[in-house]
């Protein structure tokens, strides 16, 4: 199982940009997917995640109304709107696929970082 990243980018506060994840080898059902970031200094944290057994999603609070994680199954690929960006919102992102199994809701994808799957990382650079 692959998860390709692709660019993120540079940007002023107030723009926006949209991440993708492209998985290849992976064709389970019913699973969480998530977007998770890290900032210099800091530990990794969930940003958004996905459960794909009836595609409810959860956000964290700080990125509720700004963003948006969405998944084209066709594709497998994983998207993350990212609007209305803030310089507290510059870190490394990384999607992740294969997600805790018990998990039935999105909630608890977000919750947990227990993924098998992890992708490279991409740097989004919000400047004020």
């Amino acid at each position: 199982v692959q998860l390709v990243e692709s660019e993120g980018g540079s940007v002023q506060a107030g723009g926006s940009l949209r991440l993708s994840c492209t998985a290849s080898g992976y064709t389970h059902s019913n699973y969480c997917m998530g977007w998770f970031r890290q900032a210099p200094g800091k530990e990794r944290e969930g940003v958004a995640a996905i459960y794909t057994g009836h595609f409810s999603t959860y956000y964290t609070d700080s990125v509720r109304g700004r963003f948006t994680i969405s998944q084209d199954s066709a594709k497998n690929t994983l998207y993350l709107q990212l609007n209305s960006l803030k310089p507290e919102d510059t870190a490394t992102y990384y999607c992740a696929a294969g997600g805790p199994t018990y998990c039935t809701a999105a909630y608890c994808c977000y919750a947990s970082q227990e993924y098998n799957y992890w992708g490279q990382g991409t740097q989004v650079t919000v400047s004020s």
